[in-house]
């Protein structure tokens, strides 16, 4: 089979962001495609999003994290690319008609970190210490944790974000710990934070590969890059979000954990402020993921998060 594909596709074209860590990530796919098919030719082609060119708003503002691949998706649909590599926790519930997700690579490490002044961890910041971050869902549990802190909005590439360490006086920085280990800057982490003090956002540290429905061959080619338990985690993690309604402009987060065949599912929704947050988990078959996810967003809404989602929407 895979000599056939070889001789059928002689080069792919791979879409991404243009910001730093996406081109990693999208090169690093690059690398895993030429290593199984050698003789293929792979270009990988940046794409400025709406989400990449408004950096000075929050997400909340302009549309979400679906900002991040709309034109993307439209790149595909023209079939100026062949495949596009995102973020799984970029990428909205529902995908355009014509588009699935093709293959999803191993998970990196889910948690967020902190990159702090000296090496500085959360416990030993002071009343008012300043924390930049541009999630909700990050801001709502440091609110929860340590109400005296002060949360100020950043977006940007990675360097960008820790240079405004110094040029916003902050003291530190949380940050996606997965970015960093794929761009190899996992030494500049100050602190690994445990998912039981930050829960992750749905999606947090997957790769998704996004193609066209239509196109068989390709969905052939790089069905070698799937891995089986970080498909079920992030299935279950998108159906919990599907059920909650839930975006980048609401404060959610959710995580999948596969052993064996069992699944453990955590998900929370909280205020922006941090002061409610309604959190649960569920444990079950790995292979009944749609149901647990599900339950998981049920048993959360029923118990104040339906209130707490409808309160944000109004206001959003």
């Amino acid at each position: 089979m895979a000599g056939k594909r070889r001789r059928k596709i002689k080069k792919i074209l791979i879409g991404t962001r243009g910001s730093d860590l996406a081109l990693v990530q999208a090169n690093w796919i690059s690398d895993r495609l030429k290593s199984i098919y050698p003789d293929m030719s792979v270009e990988v082609i940046p794409i400025k999003t709406r989400g990449d060119r408004m950096q000075n708003v929050s997400l909340s503002e302009i549309g979400g994290k679906g900002v991040f691949v709309k034109e993307i998706e439209e790149a595909l649909l023209r079939r100026d690319i062949d495949i596009a590599v995102h973020s799984m926790k970029d990428v909205p519930v529902d995908l355009p008609d014509g588009l699935m997700i093709g293959a999803i690579p191993e998970r990196e490490d889910p948690r967020d970190v902190l990159i702090s002044r000296e090496g500085t961890k959360m416990e030993e910041f002071s009343k008012g210490a300043r924390l930049g971050t541009g999630s909700l869902r990050r801001g709502m549990q440091i609110k929860n944790l340590m109400p005296e802190i002060e949360i100020v909005p950043v977006r940007g590439n990675i360097d960008t974000r820790i240079k405004k360490i110094v040029t916003e006086n902050l003291d530190g920085i949380i940050i996606a710990a997965a970015g960093l280990k794929r761009m190899g800057r996992g030494r500049e982490i100050s602190q690994y934070i445990p998912i039981e003090v930050m829960m992750p956002s749905a999606g947090q540290g997957v790769l998704g590969i996004e193609l066209r429905e239509d196109d068989s061959k390709t969905g052939d080619l790089i069905s070698p890059l799937n891995h089986r338990d970080t498909v079920v985690e992030i299935s279950a993690e998108r159906a919990f979000l599907r059920r909650l309604g839930g975006g980048c402009q609401v404060p959610i987060a959710g995580i999948a954990m596969k052993h064996e065949d069992r699944l453990t599912i955590k998900g929370l929704v909280g205020s922006v402020d941090g002061i409610l947050m309604i959190a649960d988990e569920i444990r079950g078959n790995s292979g009944d993921w749609e149901d647990m996810g599900n339950t998981l967003a049920e048993n959360i809404l029923s118990r104040g998060g339906r209130a707490v989602l409808d309160e944000i929407y109004v206001t959003a």
